[in-house]
């Protein structure tokens, strides 16, 4: 399928991806060639299947060999000889007289563009760990208290607030509102995290900041005291590390605070060195989005990357594994000026020399396209190629419901809508990128996905999607437990560890089955993706592995199980819902032996 339009039968069409199953190396260096295979069906007969391959900026066309056929399919293979950092590839599949495209976003019977060709590049690969994590994101000031807390004063631009207190999420406040979250609270709770299954504490900034957010440090060179200082983020790292999960920081390389020691310098030195750090106007400063308190950073000067390099590295020596980075898309591009790329090269570098296998992951709120070929940023947290293609397929139906980042609530589109937004960044991100990036229901930015779909039953899709699909399940804090919001600040709500009754236990163990299988299958981790069905109300999509195959399909309605023919041989893995009473549901199968 490459265009619109309800599809049965998509287990027929030519298929390739960049998963082992069809592809032998995910980076090679220059000059080598690397095995790709595509398959075809019998039942949509093909005489040949070219490889079309664009070096130096020229197509070149080898023909595939034709290989073994298994059942129904058809293997062909080729050799894509590797002449360019990103090496752009594309199959053309001949049937009679005529011919299709087959690229990362489908097959086409006319002529694409380049922009969604399969890519294979020089660059390492992100991480094994970070592709096969599970990601647990918590805000420090809502996650948990320990009694430690009590005993700290608070600063004098804090709003107090008692743990049951719902959040202010509009108005002045709204940032300022302090509920004594510390580190030693999360270490308190790690028994919670190992019980739900994953692996990777994502935790937001812990610099100290004028705010509940610390979004805008003032120094990047210890942490907040009213988290514990550097001796809880000791505790933490080491507790959890101990317990076998990995700790990720999150650095704001596009601005500090305005209390930031190199910005308080800059403004009371005009012949510092700090004083180039910032885009000063006549009339005051350029902040992050006209925010005055968030100086944005001017990557052109060696010495803020010089600076923000020992950042990194420091807390990685610390004990750190990877870093999240904040409003990436925007660090070092302004009007004229883009050096975003080098930023994320170096920042990478900067990382890998400290860590070899450490993570350095974008925050990027729209597409990414162009920033993920491979040498920066592994992945990015997958708003438009993920989030919202699910949020817009299973919302709420029956109310608005709020957005992220837009100014209008978020739209009920149909499953074909979605698959295909799906398919499309999948192909513009390209497939190693989209297998290190985050899928994200919510997270401190956006509405909560219980509010979003309006209903457990649709959450549970949701959820279903999040672990299956390929990419990285990040679970903000609180999803498992069913907590609502109907936007950023009002979803940073505080854990009920003290209130179990407002605890949605279905959720709780749904999520942790969906880790469980996650981990015990390889194909839910590393392997392709190939649609099996997209409908307007219902989806079904094949993970396939050299080792194994699995199965999924969902339904946010009482739409007509879809015809699996060809997959009778199957293990039913997980169920949410009840096929016999209707309405939202999902099954997980292993297909085959």
């Amino acid at each position: 399928m490459g265009d619109d339009g309800p599809v049965d039968h998509l287990i027929y069409e030519p298929h390739h991806d960049g998963s082992p199953l069809y592809l032998d190396e995910e980076s090679a260096p220059l000059g080598s060639r690397v095995t790709v295979r595509v398959r075809t069906s019998v039942q949509q007969p093909v005489d040949a299947v070219w490889l079309r391959t664009v070096e130096d900026g020229e197509p070149f066309f080898t023909e595939c060999a034709r290989g073994r056929t298994d059942g129904e399919t058809v293997w062909w293979t080729g050799m894509v000889h590797v002449r360019n950092p990103v090496q752009r590839y594309r199959f053309m599949v001949v049937a009679g007289d005529t011919f299709r495209w087959l690229n990362q976003a489908g097959v086409f019977d006319r002529d694409v563009t380049d922009a969604h060709d399969f890519r294979l590049t020089t660059y390492d690969a992100p991480p094994d760990w970070g592709r096969d994590a599970i990601v647990y994101q918590i805000f420090p000031d809502r996650f948990a208290r320990s009694a430690a807390a009590d005993d700290r004063p608070l600063p004098s631009w804090a709003v107090p607030a008692q743990w049951s207190d719902a959040p202010i999420h509009q108005g002045p406040d709204t940032p300022l509102q302090l509920y004594g979250g510390d580190l030693d609270g999360i270490v308190e709770h790690l028994d919670h995290l190992e019980t739900l299954g994953v692996d990777t504490i994502y935790l937001t900034p812990v610099f100290p900041g004028e705010s509940n957010h610390r979004y805008n440090a003032s120094t990047f060179d210890e942490v907040d005291p009213l988290l514990g200082g550097d001796e809880a983020y000791r505790r933490l790292v080491d507790a959890a590390h101990a317990r076998g999960l990995r700790v990720l920081g999150d650095l704001t390389s596009n601005h500090t605070g305005d209390t930031h020691e190199w910005f308080v310098t800059a403004v009371l030195d005009p012949t510092s060195a700090e004083r180039s750090f910032y885009y000063f106007t006549a009339d005051g400063h350029e902040g992050w989005k006209g925010h005055s308190t968030l100086p944005k950073l001017d990557h052109l000067e060696e010495e803020v990357r010089r600076r923000m390099h020992a950042v990194v590295q420091r807390w990685l020596d610390f004990g750190l594994d990877g870093w999240r980075i904040d409003v990436a898309n925007m660090t070092g591009r302004r009007a004229d000026t883009d050096v975003a790329h080098d930023v994320a090269r170096q920042i990478r570098q900067a990382a890998v020399d400290v860590r070899a296998d450490a993570l350095v992951l974008a925050e990027h709120g729209h597409d990414a396209t162009g920033d993920l070929d491979g040498d920066g940023w592994h992945g990015t947290m997958n708003y438009y190629g993920f989030s919202f293609p699910v949020w817009e397929w299973l919302r709420d139906p029956d109310r608005p419901v709020p957005s992220f980042g837009l100014p209008v609530g978020v739209p009920r589109r149909d499953g074909i809508a979605a698959a295909t937004a799906m398919r499309d960044f999948t192909a513009s991100f390209g497939w190693r990128a989209v297998t290190a990036s985050w899928n994200i229901l919510g997270s401190h930015d956006s509405p909560r996905i219980r509010t979003t779909t309006g209903s457990p039953a649709l959450h549970h899709v949701a959820a279903v999607l999040q672990f299956t699909l390929p990419g990285v399940p990040m679970v903000f804090a609180g999803d498992e437990l069913g907590l609502e919001g109907v936007n950023g600040e009002d979803s940073r709500r505080t854990m009920p560890w003290q209130d179990r009754e407002q605890w949605d236990t279905a959720t709780l163990d749904l999520y942790a089955a969906l880790a469980r299988l996650r981990h015990e299958h390889v194909a839910l981790r590393r392997g392709g993706l190939r649609w099996v069905r997209i409908g307007p109300d219902d989806l079904a999509f094949l993970r396939e592995h050299p080792e194994e195959t699995v199965l999924v399909t969902v339904a946010r309605t009482d739409a007509a199980t879809p015809d699996l023919t060809g997959l009778d041989d199957r293990t039913s893995l997980l169920s949410v819902g009840d096929p016999g009473l209707g309405g939202p549901r999902a099954m997980v199968w292993r297909v085959g032996g």
